[in-house]
């Protein structure tokens, strides 16, 4: 499994209902994109910065999604470049489904 974390500077400081509003409208582009199992929105406290993080099946998969197409359509919504960075996650605790997850 692999662990993406994207993150971005706002241009200028937004609201966590400003957020809301802007990830609720991103939300549905990721329902059933294939390999990707999870995703969640993040915020900074002070509002400067957003971001996403994404557990994925496999690198090939999370390599599929972000794409040249996709930093310019995370720039046009959110007005900045995002980062991404890439992680191995061969090991994860899942409290919710009471599982310990691993890539073997």
């Amino acid at each position: 499994m692999i662990t993406i974390i994207t993150s971005f500077q706002f241009p200028t400081p937004v609201t966590r209902d400003e957020a809301r509003r802007l990830f609720l409208k991103a939300a549905p582009k990721y329902r059933e994109v294939a390999g990707l199992l999870r995703k969640y929105y993040v915020l900074s406290e002070d509002g400067t910065a957003g971001g996403g993080v994404y557990l994925w099946n496999s690198r090939a998969e999370a390599e599929a999604m972000y794409t040249e197409s996709w930093k310019a359509l995370a720039r046009e919504t959110y007005g900045a470049d995002p980062s991404v960075t890439y992680f191995e996650s061969p090991v994860v605790v899942d409290n919710v489904m009471d599982e310990i997850l691993s890539d073997e």
